[in-house]
This record gives structure tokens, C-alpha cells and sequence, in this order.
């Protein structure tokens, strides 16, 4: 599977720009899913704006971008404030995938930071449950950000049967060395290559740490090959990694994890080990 990371900094509250470089982005990569960072769409620190921001199923936005997924034949997964369909007013941070089927796949952000340069909490609603989605043959599990510190997220994830997860974040460069401890581990715990997907550039006093890579389910880096992309600004970058799906089932009978987890009472029975 050859997933493209895009560590891009996004324009705050133009959500046009920003989708059309996504656009531009997946054209020049010519993988099978497009990776880009949380919140990519709208900005980080936009306040209030983030409802006036986010996006509906159905909308302009959407719509340009299922065909982006659609006319590429590649899953776009990309970071979006998005309005809930349920509860008018209430808004996401989630994770939206892109289907070449031209469905829509949503992951909610679980863990909303609250503290520090962090509000969160303020602004969006979260979910208390994660479901892999699957790509071509592969289901994939995604994240974002701050769900990577709670082991459990990964955990269920890959008892529901995913092989590959994909986080995607805009975390600061002062939490840069923790998601570099973080990620592999998750990789170790769960024996499935990892995917991380993070920001770069500066707003409202926030400098984004971008570090973003790949591990295999051993938890070792991955290779990435750079994409030439000629509008890339400062620390931007747009690479490729080549990823073993399978590699999940050759590695887990070595550490049986997930098998010992699942055997516990009340654990929820795997997808597959």
C-alpha cells in the first residue's frame, strides 16, 4: 500500500485554499490514500470560527473532494472541523476519509486536549468509540493527535480487525519527542505499522512540530521517498512510504498480544489475529 504524507501548513479559515492544495497534492503523489493533518481544512487556532468552518456532508467541500478521491482513485484522509448531523450546533474535530467509492468515512476525535495552549474542549464534542474503515482490501484504523496518549484507542482499533492505523495531529514542536516514544509503541503493542501525519508552520504563537514517519509493526521506521512538489513552503514536505499490510499477520504470532487480550473475560473478540 503506498500512502503519501503530506506535512503541509495549512492558510487559517480558508477552508477553499486549503482543500484545492489537497487537490493539487494527491495529483502529484499518485498513491493509494493521501495522508494530511489534522484540522488541515480549517486551521488550528481559529476560535470561534471553527463553526462557521466546518464542514456538512453534502457541501461544496465535500462534494469537491469525493470527486478528488474519486477521479484519483485514492482514499484522501484528511483533518476537518465538521458540524454534527445530529445535534445542530455541536461541531467535530474528526478525521475524514474520502473514498474512491466517493463514500465518506468519519472518525471523531476522542480525547479533546484542554490545558495549555489547548482548548479543545471548548470548541468540540467527542466520541467515545472507534471503528477501522476499509480501504480497497485493508481496513485501516485512524486517529488524531492527542487519542495516540490513551493505549486503548489503538487497542480497539486493532481488535476490530485493523492493519494499519494512521494518526494524524498538529501538535506542537514541544511535544515532538513524546509522539516519537508514542508511535513506535503503539506499533509494538498492537503489531501494525503506524502512520503519522503532522503539521508544520506557526499560528497565533504555536510553532507545529511536523515529524512526521512511518514503523513498521516491529516498531523499526519506515523509509519515506520524497515526492517533488514544487510549492512546498518552509519545513513543508510531501513523501511516500511503501506499507506491508500483511505484515501484521506474520508478526503477531511472535508477540501474540492481541490474542492474550481478546482470551481475557469481557475483552472484545479480535477481527482477525
Amino acid at each position: 500500500m503506498r500512502i503519501a504524507l503530506a506535512q503541509l501548513a495549512p492558510v487559517p479559515g480558508d477552508v477553499e485554499r486549503n482543500s484545492a492544495r489537497v487537490g493539487e497534492v494527491v495529483r502529484a503523489a499518485r498513491a493509494e490514500v493521501a495522508v494530511f493533518p489534522e484540522l488541515f481544512l480549517s486551521g488550528y487556532r481559529v476560535g470561534d470560527r471553527f463553526h462557521r468552518l466546518a464542514l456538512a456532508d453534502g457541501d461544496r467541500t465535500t462534494e469537491g473532494l469525493r470527486e478528488v478521491a474519486r477521479t484519483n482513485r485514492t482514499t484522501v484522509v484528511v483533518g476537518s472541523p465538521l458540524a454534527s448531523g445530529e445535534r445542530k450546533g455541536e461541531i467535530y474535530n474528526a478525521a475524514l476519509a474520502f473514498l474512491p467509492s466517493e463514500e465518506l468515512f468519519v472518525q471523531v476525535k476522542r480525547y479533546l486536549p484542554t490545558f495549555g495552549p489547548f482548548e479543545e474542549g471548548v470548541q468540540f464534542t467527542p466520541t467515545d468509540a472507534s471503528r477501522p474503515v476499509l480501504v480497497g482490501a485493508v481496513s485501516v484504523g485512524l486517529e488524531v493527535c492527542y487519542d495516540t496518549f490513551f493505549p486503548e484507542v489503538s487497542r480497539q482499533l486493532a481488535l476490530a480487525g485493523a492493519e494499519v492505523l494512521i494518526v494524524i495531529s498538529a501538535s506542537p514542536v514541544t511535544s515532538r519527542r513524546l509522539f516519537e516514544r508514542l508511535l513506535p509503541a503503539r506499533a509494538i503493542e498492537n503489531a501494525v505499522p503506524v502512520v503519522y501525519v503532522n503539521r508544520v508552520g506557526v499560528e497565533d504563537g504555536i510553532v507545529f512540530g511536523g515529524g512526521s514517519g512511518a514503523w513498521d509493526a516491529r516498531g523499526e521506521p519506515l523509509p519515506l521517498s520524497t515526492v517533488p512538489f514544487p510549492s512546498l513552503g518552509n519545513e513543508e514536505s510531501l513523501s511516500v512510504v511503501e506499507i506491508d499490510p500483511s505484515e501484521s499477520a506474520r508478526w503477531r504470532p511472535f508477540r501474540p498480544v492481541l490474542r492474550d487480550v481478546a482470551s481475557r473475560p469481557g475483552a472484545s473478540p479480535p477481527a482477525s489475529l
